[in-house]
């Protein structure tokens, strides 16, 4: 990857995906599969025909279940990984995720996003986009749920609410925010109810893509993610 031809700015791209790989989402995770390890390249063609390259791209995965019923692999996870010299790497491990679990509707979505939001993020090089994913077909426990945070492998440092949990991603004025405001996008592809729907009308930087509650992704648009990456540079 290179520099932009026309003023050499440098653009670095990081992204989280958010995958809620439970049970209900069998239909649509090998489209996510698909999607997910194509997209680098899809990526790489729009922001050359806008006449653009991105200089890094770092891709990170938080595959996710549920505490309260599967704590054992409530969570999955890598750290960023630079495309595209470690896109096998990649591409191995969102092949490895297998639909499992779900019990009650409810997941662990927040716990993830959580952990997203709380990444190393790029902060240098001239222009930076720090964008997070989020696909799921179900609501979320809430933060401070007590069955998820009595399990075994509940990560450390994860909110105790919402509140604690709007501040890390944070606002204009923010001092305790844990992104970069003017780099910052949260993309959810996910049902129109809570805590989905609260964030998308109280945070900023943040589009909805409704699915069915329980019913799996009927459909989404990794179109609409690249889309959002390559508007903002």
């Amino acid at each position: 990857m290179g520099l932009d031809g026309r003023n050499n700015l440098k653009y670095a791209v990081d992204i989280v995906l958010c995958i809620d790989v439970t049970d209900s989402m069998w239909p649509v995770l090998d489209a996510v599969k698909k999607s997910a390890m194509s997209f680098h390249q899809r990526l790489d063609a729009v922001m050359a025909d806008r006449g653009k390259a991105i200089s890094q791209l770092r891709l990170r995965v938080i595959a996710f279940r549920d505490f309260g019923d599967h704590a054992k692999s409530a969570i999955e996870q890598t750290g960023f990984l630079v495309f595209p010299d470690q896109a096998a790497e990649f591409d191995a491990f969102v092949r490895g995720l297998l639909p499992l679990g779900g019990g009650d509707l409810p997941e662990s979505g927040l716990e993830a996003l959580a952990l997203a939001i709380a990444s190393p993020w790029e902060r240098g090089l001239d222009r930076r986009r720090h964008i997070i994913v989020m696909f799921t077909d179900a609501p979320a426990h809430p933060l401070g749920d007590p069955r998820s945070r009595a399990a075994h492998t509940y990560p450390a440092g994860i909110p105790a609410g919402m509140d604690e949990l709007f501040e890390q991603w944070g606002y204009a004025s923010s001092r305790t925010a844990l992104m970069e405001n003017s780099a910052k996008r949260l993309v959810l592809f996910a049902p129109d109810t809570e805590p989905w729907s609260e964030l998308v009308e109280d945070w900023n930087q943040t589009l909805l893509f409704p699915s069915a509650a329980g019913e799996g992704l009927e459909e989404f648009e990794m179109d609409e993610i690249i889309n959002t990456i390559v508007n903002s540079l």
